[in-house]
């Protein structure tokens, strides 16, 4: 189904009578403005073409950008961590705030409730994902040990040495059902997250030894890997060959950029949980589990070495 469409969302959705709708997906544009066009546009096709239906609740994923700005203005704000549910939007165009814009009108018009979940970076498995750091890592680990360069952090000091946290998908999954069923969740946007801090700086050779690939000093500055791992799809192609792998293009398998754009942050970026633990949901994951459980998955599945 292409959201974008109008009259296809319609169309495709003309039988089914759903009591609850969880909206997850984008699609990345040139500019902010193009963003915000084709993304509230997805939402707004949706939920007109929900009306008339039992719809009872409806929850719209978002993310920490809500906070630190959109990739244009990435990081430009200084906010206050860590990261709480009543700071006010920046005075930035977002996505995420159209988006928002459109679940509370249609909610208005037709009567359903909501919620709105931002998560930090999602650790789990999926192949395709434009936004998967685990996958993205993990490529570049088998990259390293087959050409035999070190396993080296590739972001920013500040990302280096500051608190971090990370939302694992299985969590994030807990949440949209806790948000749905739970009454005291009605109409109310929250933070999602392991609900732990770490700091790459720990992490970091712990995901090296569980990948098997030799790690070095960090450099002290960034080191991106959009730029490291240019021109290796035909280092991937053999990787692929040799230890029998799924025939994914090396594009298929990384998002170079997003892990870069994370990793490379200039600012501390960590999560408040309080509002939902308040509310009574109690969920943790262990966020160095998060990540070798996703490599274990994309080695099952013959994704990863």
């Amino acid at each position: 189904m292409d959201l974008t469409d109008e009259g296809a969302v319609k169309q495709a959705l003309a039988n089914i009578d759903p009591t609850d709708v969880f909206i997850t997906t984008w699609l990345r544009q040139p500019t902010e403005a193009e963003n915000c066009r084709v993304n509230a546009g997805m939402v707004r096709n949706l939920l007109q073409a929900m009306d008339g239906k039992p719809l009872r609740h409806v929850a719209l994923v978002t993310g920490l950008k809500h906070y630190m700005g959109p990739f244009e203005a990435y990081a430009k704000a200084r906010p206050v961590t860590p990261f709480r549910e009543e700071q006010p939007r920046l005075a930035y165009q977002n996505f995420y705030y159209d988006q928002e814009d459109e679940v509370f009108a249609a909610a208005e018009r037709q009567g359903f409730g909501w919620s709105v979940h931002r998560p930090h970076t999602l650790i789990g498995y999926a192949v395709g994902n434009q936004m998967n750091m685990a996958a993205t890592l993990g490529a570049y680990a088998a990259i390293c040990k087959e050409t035999g360069r070190p396993f080296v952090f590739p972001g920013s000091p500040q990302q280096y040495e500051a608190a971090v946290d990370v939302t694992d998908g299985r969590i994030i999954a807990k949440h949209l059902l806790w948000a749905a069923t739970e009454p005291a969740a009605r109409n109310n946007a929250f933070n999602i997250v392991n609900g732990e801090v770490f700091r790459w700086n720990w992490l970091w050779p712990k995901l090296a030894s569980h990948l098997g690939v030799a790690t070095a000093e960090y450099p002290g500055h960034a080191q991106p890997l959009e730029e490291q791992m240019a021109g290796m799809e035909p280092v991937w192609d053999a990787i692929v060959a040799k230890h029998g792998l799924q025939r994914n293009p090396l594009n298929k398998v990384v998002s170079w950029w997003h892990s870069d754009a994370d990793l490379g942050r200039v600012i501390e970026n960590f999560t408040d949980m309080t509002k939902s633990r308040d509310m009574g949901f109690t969920a943790y994951q262990n966020s160095l589990r998060s990540f070798t459980d996703a490599f274990d998955k994309f080695r099952a599945a013959k994704v990863l070495p």
